[in-house]
């Protein structure tokens, strides 16, 4: 991967170019903030190879639902996964095209019934709506934060029917004691969404753990959830 983001070969890895780098692994910009944060370890806003191998460690832990933290480090991970047509390890669409949808028909019709009770708009629940529901579940709200932020897949700040049945299958497994991963699994990603989630475009830039966000739908209900609002918010 470091000859694609160093390209001047010079050893190290500016911010920028990182930044468009790992956007193409497909996480979150929280989680690609705090990848940053722990592999730029003297906050130049520059990496070593070293450092940059340590990013590239902690992207396949989160791709593969671990914990990103430098505890992970040392765990086996299969390589990490990035959207890019230059790269030898490519995310074909093709492939999570055929996966079966890991929301089961008789689960997906208990998800549809609790959408529709909740008076949908054009076929679309906003946050407003869907956080009570989140919070009915008690878990804590750092992880219905990600059970968000991973459900509306399209970052419209709304969920259509498939999106709400991702969010209640993530709730559910959070309930079971499953870890909710860091980036949704291929598997999980409804077949109405699949071939549009290719595109890397929709990723802030990092480094920053508060990511400046261009104002989008999208935030609110995420604030809403954020494990440092209160939640009488």
């Amino acid at each position: 991967f470091l000859p694609q983001v160093d390209s001047a070969n010079a050893g190290r890895v500016l911010a920028s170019d990182a930044a468009v780098f790992l956007k193409k692994s497909g996480l979150t910009d929280l989680v690609l903030g705090k990848i940053w944060d722990l592999a730029d370890t003297d906050g130049k806003g520059i990496l070593n190879k070293q450092e940059f191998f340590v990013a590239l460690r902690l992207v396949a832990c989160a791709q593969n639902g671990l914990d990103v933290s430098l505890n992970s480090l040392n765990l086996p991970v299969p390589p990490p996964r990035f959207t890019d047509t230059s790269s030898p390890l490519l995310l074909t669409g093709t492939a999570s095209s055929d996966l079966p949808w890991a929301v089961k028909p008789e689960d997906k019709a208990k998800y549809d019934a609790i959408f529709d009770s909740l008076n949908p708009v054009n076929g679309l629940l906003s946050g407003d709506k869907v956080k009570p529901v989140l919070l009915n579940s008690k878990l804590p709200v750092d992880i219905l934060g990600r059970v968000w932020e991973l459900s509306d897949i399209d970052r419209d700040g709304m969920l259509d029917r498939d999106e709400f049945a991702v969010a209640m299958f993530l709730v559910y497994c959070a309930l079971e004691k499953e870890p909710v991963p860091m980036s949704l699994p291929a598997a999980l990603v409804p077949p109405s969404k699949r071939k549009p989630l290719s595109v890397p475009g929709a990723m802030p830039l990092i480094p920053s753990s508060t990511s400046t966000k261009e104002s989008h739908q999208s935030l609110p209900p995420v604030g809403i959830l954020a494990a440092k609002t209160p939640l009488t918010q």
